[in-house]
């Protein structure tokens, strides 16, 4: 196998996680909690341009043609932690704004409109990530092993991006299937059941709004990292709802069926319209996957919209149902036989 095919298929790889990881985040907070969060690619852009700060260096060691507010060389995984840490925190402040005074639709008209203005800002205001360049010389990781070939840091990477993957699908299966999913998906529901039950809906939302915020900075931190430049072109609004329909495809609650949509939409989608015998006009095969893309999420919202693998319901068995609590005057008691 030669050595460019070797690096097309790491190149697949690598980018399959990183939208795994994205679309997992996304489905925590949409398809799990019902959080309709239209500013997620903006998590995505801070965790980029989180780590590429925290491992470029200071702006003058790289001949002062980037612009940006400060600059440390970190060695690895630091700038990816500190990109979730950083993400994290900002969906905190996004959420304590939003989440708490404002309805599920006007939540997402917030998040949309916050999504517009970051990108216009960090476009208009040069210092905060060298304007609408962007960030680039971003090193790799992986690049930094000396000794190997190319190809050898290439499929290297590859492992570090399917770690993560494995790690935060991990961390999926363990909040979607246990009890505090179910409080989850109740919030998503009826709100005002679980807030009868004593569960806190708001504090559940704000919870996954910043776990998935985590992970869609997780995701930009090593795509940058991979691909060694960010700019806000690769972060406008409308790449949120690719997320969106990979989650629909897949299946919404499920991680299994979002991990499969993540890889037919996000890249199996963009990899079929290049073999397409339309020409290689970038402009009409960029538009020809938003219309591919616009076309799957209307067909799976009206011919299946539980998706390609639906969520999982679990359903008790009687002898269980006589173990459950109910709630008495008394407060929780055990049911009889």
């Amino acid at each position: 196998m030669s050595a460019g095919t070797q690096y097309y298929i790491a190149t697949i790889l690598v980018y399959i996680s990183v939208n795994a990881i994205a679309s997992w985040g996304l489905d925590l907070q949409f398809g799990v909690t019902g959080v309709l969060n239209f500013a997620f690619i903006l998590f995505q852009a801070v965790g980029a341009y989180t780590a590429a700060m925290l491992s470029l260096g200071p702006p003058s060691s790289n001949g002062g043609f980037q612009h940006y507010p400060f600059g440390v060389h970190l060695p690895f995984p630091v700038p990816i932690i500190g990109a979730m840490l950083v993400g994290g925190a900002l969906s905190g402040i996004v959420g304590l704004i939003t989440l708490r005074r404002l309805r599920s639709d006007y939540q997402a008209m917030v998040m949309l409109v916050v999504s517009v203005v970051a990108t216009v800002v960090i476009e208009s205001v040069i210092g905060l990530a060298n304007g609408s360049a962007g960030l680039s010389l971003i090193p790799n990781p992986a690049h930094t092993i000396s000794g190997v070939s190319r190809t050898a840091q290439s499929w290297l990477f590859v492992g570090i991006c399917w770690l993560c993957m494995v790690l935060v699908g991990v961390i999926m299966y363990g909040l979607v299937y246990s009890p505090y999913g179910r409080v989850l998906r109740g919030t998503r529901e009826n709100e005002a059941a679980i807030e009868a039950m004593g569960r806190d809906a708001t504090r559940a939302r704000m919870q996954v709004f910043v776990i998935g915020g985590a992970f869609g900075a997780l995701s930009g931190a090593l795509l940058a990292e991979f691909i060694g430049a960010w700019a806000p072109s690769d972060w406008l609004y409308p790449e949120t709802f690719v997320f969106f329909t990979a989650v629909i495809v897949g299946g919404r609650g499920s991680v299994s069926g979002v991990a499969i949509g993540a890889a037919l939409v996000c890249v199996g989608v963009q990899q079929a319209v290049q073999y397409l015998p339309i020409g290689s006009d970038p402009t009409v095969l960029a538009s020809l996957e938003w219309i591919i893309t616009g076309l799957l999420t209307m067909l799976f919202l009206w011919m299946r919209p539980q998706g390609l693998l639906p969520e999982r319901r679990r359903r008790f068995s009687i002898p269980e149902l006589r173990k459950l609590p109910a709630v008495g005057s008394e407060g929780a008691v055990e049911l009889d036989a």
